[in-house]
């Protein structure tokens, strides 16, 4: 359909904004899953293939034909949207119980990771937008898939792996943190958000761990354990007071009307119900599964707004040439 792959061409030209549509779609599909709502969250799953495909053949074409092109934008914290909807997407297949195609996700987001991190970090500087928190996410992104896998199928190195991928990640949010401009909380286009959706994704990689170390392997001793209990309690409470004074700021400083950015946006804001549930599941703590719930449907509320903005602009730059 020519209007379908217009808008996919479209899409596809705007690497960052759609590596954080398919993470804001993807785990909205999560958090519908979880919620029991299985039949929307495979049709919300489908959008978000057919958004990662078209994001993936894009930065395939940069990478063989357009080498300088490629090189230069995986130097901007944006281009780790591309390893953080990687995860994001094998995490809800591995739901589906489809175990080797996640695995392949893992291991493309796992050769991706690295070299994209150091290009980014090398290229850090004073008071960065909240896209700087995405070395964070994109590794605690890596976190939640291998933990989801290492419960699936009881491998015991890969939790291993994904707990120092835990722990790395947390320590780069705090170098994140550094070089954050905190002046964007009341002035940013919606990836100041991020702040709060690293936190977030850091949560549910906690959460996963603790599952997976309830699967019957011996991974850490009681003392492990409780100091990784404890670390995935703090880091939600940081993330729900982070998503209220988040939400202070916008009532304070209104930024109306679609804005690319705003896919940063509903993405941590989906990682937050989506954390919420899982702690609430994987450390026996039922009364979280209501605000979770409350959540999610804001965060697809919030999904809805956005998405038809993108197809307005679309059809907006369609019609401009």
């Amino acid at each position: 359909m020519p209007g379908i792959s217009g808008l996919l061409a479209w899409w596809a030209g705007r690497p960052p904004a759609a590596g954080a549509a398919v993470m804001a779609t993807g785990v909205l599909s999560v958090g519908l899953h979880m919620t029991g709502a299985e039949t929307v969250s495979r049709v919300v799953l489908a959008m978000a293939c057919v958004a990662w495909a078209a994001l993936a053949a894009d930065f395939a074409v940069r990478l063989v034909g357009e080498r300088r092109r490629w090189v230069s934008e995986s130097a901007s914290p944006g281009a780790l949207t591309s390893v953080a909807a990687t995860t994001v997407l094998g995490t809800r297949i591995s739901a589906l119980g489809r175990q080797t195609p996640a695995e392949a996700l893992l291991a493309l987001a796992a050769l991706l990771w690295p070299v994209l991190l150091v290009l980014v970090v090398r290229h850090w500087r004073p008071r960065m937008a909240g896209s700087v928190f995405l070395c964070c996410v994109a590794t605690e992104g890596l976190a939640v898939l291998a933990a989801t896998l290492a419960a699936a199928e009881r491998t015991a190195w890969l939790a291993h792996t994904a707990l120092v991928l835990f722990w790395l990640g947390l320590v780069l949010y705090g170098l994140a943190l550094a070089h954050f401009d905190a002046r964007q909380v009341l002035q940013g286009a919606g990836d100041h958000w991020i702040a709060g959706g690293a936190l977030a994704i850091s949560a549910l990689a906690g959460a996963n761990l603790m599952v997976a170390g309830d699967t019957g392997m011996y991974l850490w001793d009681n003392g492990e354990r409780s100091v990784l209990r404890n670390m995935t309690v703090v880091l939600l409470v940081l993330d729900l007071v982070g998503y209220v004074v988040l939400l202070a700021a916008e009532a304070a400083r209104p930024r109306p009307g679609y804005h690319e950015l705003r896919w940063a946006t509903v993405f941590p804001m989906g990682m937050t119900a989506v954390a919420t549930l899982a702690v609430a599941t994987a450390l026996g703590v039922p009364w979280l599964n209501r605000p979770g719930r409350v959540l999610l449907w804001a965060a697809a509320v919030v999904w809805l707004a956005v998405a038809a903005g993108a197809v307005l602009a679309a059809r907006a730059g369609g019609r401009d040439g």
